[in-house]
């Protein structure tokens, strides 16, 4: 209930509208049986009013029941007077909430992107993104669809109930005893039927978000799908899930129609017992035919909202599955500043001083890891797959946590603000993300107020500055989603340009020359090298040819540093990198002679 006002905040106010404006609309509707009853019994009859003290005097104020007699077309006014106030009052009572239950919906759609915004780096890479994308889409829009609709249904059922019996009280107790009976039956059975659905729509929902992950996946991946021929596979494990999906929605198809069916059998009860008792005391004379007809009328107009007490509960129970998948997300804990949170001038002087560092507790990526780099340097990083390279360079980023001590400048890294080190820290990864935008757009999210010099500048050091020129577009070329429509090269090189565009302190290479040529490589070395004095560069690589003009060059092995030194000094070793080197160097060699 706590989560329900929560959401409500800033909207009660409609909602307070929307629920008085079903009230009087109720109201509204138990008064029209009146005006019949009154028309019946003693307008066209002659007994004597028995209706509340206020109708009463208006009747005798429209003249009393010989002019009603007489203009019986006032009675029908009346009637067609109070159905459409009643409508104007349901307008303004769907009007209201439906302001409200999408106010609802777009404050929890800003908030849940900015919440997922802030998350830590690893619950993005523990999450699957169908499964966030299903959260933030459909369970938002269950929650949105039952505040647009169930909340004013509550109330409307509420005020029908109380006004109903209200009413039917003031004609005839015994009667309204009868027209009871089954009421109770029907809510045990709703209730019953509530936790039934819930249980069940929780597993629907889970499998949709199934679902959607395998779709997003194979959209994703429709190339490495094509390239190896698993359309038949991705086919059959769509249809697995699909069938998973059904299953549960047929469990609740038939829990809905079992809930219709018996409250149909329930209504009806009720219905007949109201009417067979309002005949046996019509016949005897303890009540009018009026009253039989007001009760009549009443019991339909009660046992509906009893009845739509099941699609309630459903909604809210469909409702309170999605609100505990949105909350769960929304009570994440986000990125925290445990530190000092400084925005200290960062240059580039970095040192790292026995820092330990695992992902799961007891299994060490870096081991002991020490070394310093000077402002202005250029550290290559290398070592087997799995050694903890990305993991190294991904501590300067803040996006883990660690043990030891890492300083940027003499200042330990965890009282560095994370949005500050990150503003500071420019990285390109072996899988760079582009955006379905421009290739121009693409490159200026780096600096959003860059000008085409600048932009032409960076695409230059990076080597792709002539391949974009040769495009029809040119600059204006739009990329397809992650950048499909560019090679693996070409992605890397825009993704460098735009790292470039912001002159930041600190650059990453986090493999990220591995998909161009050794030519392309070697001139873009080079023109970082010219271009980037003043900036700390860490490069990741396998390849020897691209680190081996590094000031220093690190040597990771199962997240140990076994060599260190510069390449001349390494390959004078009898270590990890002289193999390395002996290897691709024989294999240049290999290549050069098949080429002759």
């Amino acid at each position: 209930m706590n989560k329900l006002l929560n959401l409500t905040r800033g909207n009660r106010s409609l909602y307070i509208t929307a629920i008085l404006s079903v009230a009087a609309a109720t109201f509204i509707a138990m008064l029209e049986p009146m005006v019949i009853k009154v028309t019946i019994d003693s307008v066209i009859g002659n007994k004597p009013m028995d209706v509340p003290l206020a109708m009463q005097k208006l009747v005798l104020l429209l003249g009393g029941t010989k002019v009603l007699w007489a203009n019986l077309w006032i009675c029908a006014l009346i009637l067609i007077t109070l159905t459409c106030m009643r409508g104007i009052f349901l307008f303004l009572s769907g009007n209201f909430s439906a302001r409200a239950s999408e106010n609802i919906a777009k404050n929890m759609r800003v908030n849940l992107y900015d919440h997922i915004q802030n998350l830590p780096y690893g619950y993005h890479v523990k999450s699957e993104s169908g499964d966030l994308i299903q959260r933030c889409t459909s369970d938002v829009d269950t929650v949105r669809k039952f505040f647009a609709t169930q909340m004013v249904e509550i109330g409307r059922a509420f005020f029908i109930v109380i006004f109903a019996i209200i009413m039917m009280l003031s004609l005839n107790k015994t009667m309204t005893v009868i027209a009871m009976l089954v009421v109770p039956f029907i809510f045990i059975y709703s209730y019953v039927f509530f936790y039934k659905v819930k249980n069940t729509f929780e597993k629907s929902d889970a499998q949709e978000g199934v679902l959607t992950t395998v779709l997003q996946e194979n959209l994703s991946g429709v190339r490495v799908v094509k390239a190896f021929g698993r359309q038949s596979f991705e086919i059959e494990k769509y249809e697995k899930e699909n069938m998973k999906y059904r299953d549960l929605n047929f469990k609740l198809v038939k829990l809905l129609a079992s809930y219709w069916s018996t409250s149909d059998v329930l209504c009806m009860t009720q219905i007949g017992l109201v009417l067979v008792s309002g005949i046996y005391f019509a016949v005897n004379g303890d009540i009018s035919l009026g009253t039989l007809v007001v009760f009549n009328t009443y019991e339909g107009m009660l046992l509906w909202p009893v009845r739509q007490l099941g699609r309630i509960l459903s909604d809210m129970g469909k409702m309170s599955v999605s609100l505990g998948r949105i909350t769960n997300i929304l009570e994440t804990p986000v990125e925290q500043e445990y530190g000092k949170a400084l925005k200290s001038e960062i240059k580039g002087n970095i040192s790292f001083e026995n820092v330990n560092f695992e992902y799961e507790k007891g299994n060490k990526i870096l081991r002991d890891i020490t070394f310093s780099v000077k402002k202005g340097e250029t550290v290559a990083i290398v070592g087997p797959t799995g050694s903890g390279k990305s993991s190294l360079v991904h501590l300067l980023l803040r996006l883990y946590d660690y043990s030891g001590s890492i300083k940027v400048d003499g200042v330990e890294l965890k009282d560095i603000e994370r949005k500050h080190m990150r503003s500071n820290v420019g990285i390109v990864l072996q899988e760079p993300f582009l955006y379905s935008r421009t290739i121009k757009e693409n490159i200026k999210m780096a600096k959003l107020h860059s000008g085409d010099i600048e932009i032409h500048n960076a695409a230059t050091v990076a080597a792709v500055h002539n391949v974009i020129t040769s495009f029809e577009k040119g600059y204006d070329t739009i990329v397809g989603e992650k950048g499909v429509t560019l090679s693996g090269g070409q992605r890397q090189r825009v993704a460098i340009a735009r790292t470039l565009l912001k002159d930041m302190p600190i650059l990453i290479f986090d493999d990220s020359l591995s998909a161009v040529d050794t030519q392309t490589d070697r001139i873009i070395r080079k023109q970082l090298k010219h271009r980037s004095k003043d900036n700390t560069t860490f490069i990741i690589s396998h390849r020897i040819s691209t680190v081996m003009d590094a000031d220093k060059i690190i040597v990771l092995n199962h997240g140990i540093i076994e060599e260190i030194g510069d390449h001349e000094t390494l390959i004078n070793k009898d270590g990890i990198y002289k193999r390395i080197w002996d290897i691709q160097t024989s294999l240049d060699v290999l290549d050069d002679d098949e080429q002759v």
